[in-house]
């Protein structure tokens, strides 16, 4: 009777994941400590914004200070209900929490991940970790500094002073001229500012997002070219829908975001090129099949 020998298996690649044969209950642990240092710095950091909720909205009402200013209206905001106030604090610590606790989040999420990721995953993964949260601030900034000054002076454009008077002349007209004065809600406002700065701080996620699906062969550039016409009408919907019935502004945000679709492009193209190369210096690819 033939004896089965059998041979242990080879020992993995050092390209293999990383030793981590804890049990499950290790990684629970784990991942309990990373959510417990994860919200403990969240509350830390709503904690130091609520001290300093009163700059942080008086830097968030500075375009609409601004705006108010070059018309000679004083910059003043209304609170229509009793506790208004005190939830717009609440409201600017929990942004101002996340804001200050998010490296600290992304780290903690890095480590529970980082060592179930090959080598050459955690290389290609990294860099779009780092600059997914720096598109969204540019997105954010692009936001403050240009779209919402720009919005708010096209929603001012809507006040008239009110008048008893006939203009033409002077004596008092059986038409009164009702006046029109922006009394703004301090949670309006706010409300209003964070959903710009969102909006355009996802919108600038696109090269991140269209350059991470090419890397996993979910896209491709010749692909995203030959959608170019449909892309333009997505864009033209979504400047629509996120800014307020501006032209102007409307134009900042397609060029921004249409700009952003070719830097994806090329930036896709540049992925291919860099794969395709590896694999054609392995022998698996020729240029016959780079080219299709």
């Amino acid at each position: 009777m033939t004896e089965v020998v059998r041979k242990s298996p080879p020992p993995p690649p050092e390209d293999e994941i990383e030793d981590s044969a804890a049990p499950l209950i290790e990684h629970l642990a784990e991942l309990r400590t990373r959510l417990i240092i994860s919200i403990s710095a969240f509350i830390v950091g709503m904690v130091v914004s609520f001290f300093f909720w009163n700059p942080i909205f008086n830097f968030l009402t500075d375009p609409l200070c601004g705006a108010l200013t070059a018309r000679g209206q004083d910059c003043a905001l209304i609170l229509i209900k009793l506790q208004e106030g005190f939830f717009v604090a609440i409201r600017i610590s929990l942004l101002g929490g996340f804001v200050l606790a998010f490296p600290i989040i992304a780290t903690q999420l890095w480590r529970f991940v980082a060592p179930g990721l090959y080598r050459s995953e955690k290389s290609a993964f990294l860099p779009f970790l780092l600059a997914s949260p720096a598109m969204f601030f540019l997105g954010a900034a692009f936001a403050f500094y240009i779209v919402t000054p720009l919005a708010f002076d096209f929603f001012l454009l809507f006040q008239q002073p009110g008048s008893l008077l006939d203009e033409a002349t002077g004596e008092a007209s059986p038409l009164a001229q009702a006046g029109v004065t922006f009394q703004g809600s301090v949670n309006e406002y706010l409300t209003l500012t964070t959903r710009f700065i969102i909006a355009f701080g996802l919108c600038f996620q696109l090269p991140v997002l269209l350059t991470l699906m090419g890397k996993a062969g979910l896209v491709s550039a010749q692909g995203l070219a030959d959608v170019r016409k449909y892309a333009v009408v997505a864009i033209l919907g979504l400047a629509a829908i996120v800014t307020p019935p501006d032209v102007i502004t409307q134009i900042i945000l397609f060029t921004a975001v249409y700009g952003l679709y070719e830097v994806s492009i090329f930036l896709v193209r540049r992925v291919e090129k860099k794969r395709n190369d590896a694999l054609r210096e392995e022998g698996l690819l020729d240029d016959e099949e780079a080219g299709a």
